[in-house]
């Protein structure tokens, strides 16, 4: 994977253009930052737009789940197969292709026509979309790697990790602006900022190189169905049930395949993903520390966006304010944490921000309940915090620690685990919402003097149907039952809130099991003498 991102740190200078021409290297660097800052986006502004896009087409709340699912499965499966193919069939070719199928899929997603095929329609080209990403981000980074000579080429990927990861808080406040206009130009907007990366990217003269090693099919296929098949299992057990036997098949079918993913690949010449690193104990630490934190990250903006907006009554552009604290906590302890990489190493970074987020999350999760946006935003900023604080040590430790000094094999497997971890966190914690949910609101139902098991009925199309601002969005009809939900509106956001607490208390056990993690951290530092990717004059990048 990325086997040219290795190969760039032998000679101590960029690859040349042949007859056209030196690279344009600013050029180049912006294009790649255009280009991947699609996929940083993509990971937060559709969670502004999910009440809004259920209500439209008439989702329920499971399939929106899987709208956003879809696109991060796809992401983490194929993230290794497009490292690969670019060093194949040339990064700049791989760029471009991945970023016209990202484009193309996401104008589609805003194409969406209603009625019986939209489900299938979205879902299908955010995974479609994912794959773009997958085939277009680890390209882009073999890109900036080719075309800058070494002593440049840390301070360029640190610019291109931060800002590129700095676009990610962007999303809520660009999503709740647009939701307003319509939700679909949440996938539209993508088009004009693919247009200027390819361009710029056709201007930059970047060089084309190639290595004719052959491609893990097996392995790939492998790495897709275990990944899909587990998350299948584990988000769908909120429709099938924990006693069904289609929900336990998908998850341990799922969990042997990956497993035995991981014997293929120690046996291949040329494995898709290189897993000798995990001997390394730092690596081995540092990857479950992102999977433990991933599981939260980025599952917090949808669920606490439809919090907002259903609990909160908060418009889109509240809810993206809402969520603005979260982030301002995590850019502003980013940088704490980084200086603490630098000086002390990478254990007492995640042993901070593992206990903060921990913290911070237990903290939040009692105040949902007051209703009240106010007395939540000191907990939101705290857990952003703790995310912040650990995130950019446990990948850039990581990279320092990559087999052959090489960025892009050990990006690669980073991206693939944070991107799986977050397709397992959403799919979990979708679960345990659904279920929670679906007692409370059933109680408070039998409460207001529906039978029992028209009430639990009732409160199972009411955890599926959240549609936003509850005082906007009354339940209509005539109906004894419509007039109970009438009357019981401000029981039930109450209901869904206690129902958040739950999954805000679960991501607050990820970071506690983050924290038991980081204490196995060996705590040594990686320098340019000790073999590590890092070298003097070339930090590696934090994010």
């Amino acid at each position: 994977m990325n086997n040219a991102a290795s190969q760039a740190h032998g000679p101590d200078r960029p690859a040349t253009a042949g007859a056209s021409g030196p690279p344009n290297q600013t050029l180049a660097l912006a294009a790649m930052m255009f280009a991947v800052s699609m996929t940083f986006i993509d990971q937060t502004i559709v969670a502004i737009a999910a009440p809004d896009i259920i209500h439209e087409l008439g989702l329920t709340s499971s399939q929106m789940q899987w709208v956003i699912n879809s696109y991060l499965l796809t992401l983490a499966a194929f993230f290794a197969f497009g490292g690969r193919l670019s060093d194949i069939h040339g990064h700049r070719c791989v760029m471009l292709c991945g970023t016209l199928v990202f484009v193309i899929a996401s104008a589609l997603c805003g194409a969406v026509p209603t009625g019986d095929f939209a489900q299938a329609w979205l879902i299908g080209f955010r995974a479609i979309q994912g794959f773009g990403a997958a085939l277009m981000f680890p390209a882009a980074l073999a890109v900036v790697i080719s075309v800058f000579p070494v002593e440049r080429r840390g301070r360029a990927l640190a610019l291109f990790f931060g800002v590129s990861g700095a676009l990610t808080a962007i999303g809520p406040l660009l999503g709740g602006w647009l939701t307003e206009w319509t939700w679909r130009a949440i996938f539209w907007i993508n088009v004009p900022v693919a247009v200027i990366a390819i361009v710029l990217a056709l201007l930059a003269r970047i060089p084309e190189t190639s290595n004719r090693e052959p491609l893990d099919v097996p392995g790939t296929v492998l790495m897709a169905v275990g990944m899909g098949l587990t998350v299948l299992g584990l988000q769908q057990s909120a429709s099938w049930g924990w006693d069904a036997v289609a929900t336990w098949a998908c998850i341990v079918v799922g969990l042997a395949v990956l497993a035995f993913f991981c014997r293929f690949e120690l046996r291949r010449r040329h494995p898709l993903v290189k897993l000798q690193v995990f001997r390394d104990r730092a690596f081995a630490v540092d990857m479950l520390v992102l999977f433990s934190a991933m599981t939260a990250f980025v599952p917090v903006l949808f669920f606490a966006s439809v919090y907002a907006q259903v609990s909160l009554s908060a418009s889109p552009n509240q809810a993206a304010l809402y969520l603005l604290y979260f982030f301002v906590g995590f850019a502003l302890a980013s940088q704490w944490g980084g200086r603490i990489l630098d000086k002390r190493g990478a254990r007492p970074a995640l042993m901070t921000g593992a206990a903060l987020g921990a913290v911070g999350f237990a903290l939040w999760a009692a105040r949902l309940t007051t209703l009240a946006m106010h007395d939540q935003w000191p907990y939101a900023a705290i857990a952003g915090a703790g995310i912040g604080f650990l995130l950019a040590p446990a990948s850039t430790d990581a990279v320092n620690r990559s087999i052959g000094a090489s960025y892009g094999e050990v990006t690669g497997i980073t991206q693939t685990v944070r991107n799986f971890a977050a397709s397992i966190g959403l799919a979990v914690f979708g679960t345990v919402l659904t279920h929670v949910t679906v007692n409370r609101v059933g109680e408070t139902l039998v409460a207001e003097g529906m039978p029992r098991g028209p009430a639990h009925a009732t409160a199972h199309h009411i955890a599926e149907a959240v549609t936003g601002n509850a005082d906007a969005r009354q339940p209509t009809g005539d109906g004894r039952a419509a007039e109970l939900m009438r009357e019981s509106m401000q029981a039930i956001r109450m209901d869904f809130a206690e129902a958040n607490q739950w999954v805000f208390c679960s991501m607050a056990g990820a970071l506690v099991l983050a924290f038991l993690c980081s204490l196995w951290h060996p705590g040594t530092r990686v320098t340019g003498d000790s073999g590590g990717a890092a070298r003097p004059g070339e930090p590696a990048p934090r994010g």
